[in-house]
Parts: C-alpha cells; structure tokens; sequence
C-alpha cells in the first residue's frame, strides 16, 4: 500500500459559513463516490480556500461527516493575481494499492478551469 494525494476544487457565490460547508460536503460525498474511499484508509486532508473565504473552515465539513479520526488541516492559498476567486481546494492522502492513473480528481464549478484537462 502507497499514499498517494487525490486533489478536487470547487466554487462559490458568496464567503457564508452555511455555503462553505454545504459546498465542501458535496465536493468530499463526490471524491468519496467517484474513488470509493474507505474513510479509514484517508491519512489526511489538506483544505485550502481563497483569501476571499474566511467564514469558516472547510474542514468541519469533513467533521460533520463524521470523519472524526481523520487528520485535517486548513489553510489560505496564496495570493495570485488574476487568480479563481471565492475557491476551496482539497489534497486528501489516500492509503491505497489504486495506481495513480486510476484516481479521479474532481472539480466542480468554476473550479474546472483549473483543469481542464480532467472535463
């Protein structure tokens, strides 16, 4: 078994605790389907958001979802002109024999213009 990182994004209309956290269930509930992950075989997740997003820490998704033994840490991305805004962006280590050809990124909203190579 290797760690190997899934990344995924997603966007949203405004900086509100409720869309942070509705937004950032929906983008973990689709990495969790499209590679079906086991909860216990993730050694963590790196949350990040955008400078314009500080109403809450995307992480508590993750929390109430139940994944209370999962090593979570958020922070702030850079900031980079011109760059996506109002943008949560995930790295979750994955304990898995998957090979790395074989994991499926997920970006959502104005996110897959980060990579367009995925759609």
């Amino acid at each position: 078994m290797v760690c190997r990182g899934i990344r995924g994004a997603i966007t949203v209309e405004i900086n509100s605790e409720d869309v942070i956290l509705q937004a950032t269930r929906q983008l973990l509930e689709k990495i969790v389907l499209a590679n079906q992950l086991a909860i216990e075989d993730i050694a963590g997740i790196y949350f990040t958001t955008t400078p314009d997003l500080n109403a809450a820490y995307p992480a508590r998704a993750a929390r109430e979802l139940g994944w209370t033994n999962t090593a979570l840490m958020c922070a702030q991305e850079m900031i980079v002109t011109d760059s996506l805004a109002r943008c949560i962006r995930v790295l979750i280590l994955w304990n898995t024999l998957v090979s790395s050809k074989d994991i499926k990124h997920i970006y959502l909203g104005d996110a897959r213009s980060l990579r367009p190579d995925l759609s």
